[in-house]
């Protein structure tokens, strides 16, 4: 959400209107908690309610400031930020404020000139119903982004002039979840979500969570393949010590035929499709390259890597 969609109008004055003026916009209007003062119809600073009254109820106050110009009393260098700012940062720059100004409200402008405000009271209510939007779009588990937000990046990687779209699938998984249960089994999800956000942390990078054992990452270039090796080196590093080493060797477990075969240690395939030498006009084509990509690299033993640029595989 943007902050210009819950922006109020206020008031706004030039720097010369006299106080007394001032005090006739927030006697007349007892909800105002403060006007805008412009330049060129470009803000410049602003008088709250608070510092105002403030101001004109010292000793002298009345006497002193009442009949002058407003810019006298004015703050200066109000939170401005503009109309399509993420509501999560500002709210980000409006807890930075100093103490004297943490509650002022924002003031927001369109293309420099002043558009409105909004109160603090009602950029944290924003923010609490942004974060509750932005958690519901995010897998449980892993905290990664789900099904939605990974529609709208892969709509948005058709356009980039390089992109990679990276298939992580884990092998032998149903049959771990079969042995020792899916408490046991999310505990694999974790390290792979560990690993896979150590790996995936460039600025441009995305990195989703599909559900299950399945996720993707799209990457703004065709650097992948030492990128992929590491996170095959780290999965295999420590992944049989989820496992109680005999089961690897007395346990037989059903496959998806129903037949008895031997427990095996899970592994990692991860399927890559780029737009190096394949152009794709929709994300129904990315999908099914990357799912015939994924049926090849799951035929191979061990964990592996599979990219549709070289048509060869690599494995670990």
């Amino acid at each position: 959400m943007k902050i210009g969609e819950v922006i109020e109008k206020v008031p706004c004055i030039d720097e010369f209107v006299k106080n007394n003026e001032v005090d006739v916009l927030f006697m007349s209007n007892p909800s105002l908690r403060s006007i805008v003062v412009v330049r060129d119809e470009k803000p410049i600073g602003h008088i709250t309610r608070t510092h105002f009254y403030q101001k004109i109820g010292t000793r002298y106050g009345y006497h002193l400031f009442m009949g002058r110009q407003n810019q006298l009393i004015m703050k200066e260098n109000p939170l401005i930020v503009d109309r399509n700012t993420p509501i999560t940062e500002v709210s980000t720059l409006a807890m930075s404020r100093p103490p004297e100004d943490l509650y002022d409200d924002v003031v927001v402008t369109k293309n420099n000139l002043y558009d409105g405000l909004v109160s603090i009271r009602e950029l944290l209510l924003k923010l609490v119903d942004t974060q509750v939007a932005i958690a519901s779009f995010l897998n449980p588990l892993s905290s990664l982004p789900g099904n939605k937000l990974i529609d709208e990046k892969l709509e948005e990687a058709l356009q980039l002039s390089q992109y990679s779209l990276i298939y992580f699938d884990l092998d032998h998984f149903k049959s771990y979840n079969d042995t020792y249960g899916f408490n046991k089994g999310d505990k694999i999800l974790m390290y792979l979500t560990d690993i896979l956000k150590r790996h995936i942390c460039g600025m441009e990078d995305f990195l989703g969570h599909i559900g299950g054992d399945d996720f993707v990452a799209i990457l703004p270039h065709y650097e992948v393949e030492k990128i992929c090796q590491k996170i095959i080196d780290d999965f295999d590093a420590n992944i049989v010590s989820f496992y109680e080493l005999e089961d690897l060797v007395c346990v037989q477990v059903a496959n998806r035929a129903g037949e008895l075969e031997p427990l095996t240690c899970t592994t990692l395939s991860i399927a890559v499709i780029t737009n190096e030498y394949q152009y794709f006009n929709s994300v129904e084509q990315l999908s099914n390259a990357v799912t015939h990509i994924k049926k090849q690299c799951k035929k191979i033993a061990g964990s592996c890597y599979l990219i549709n640029k070289q048509q060869t595989y690599f494995v670990h």
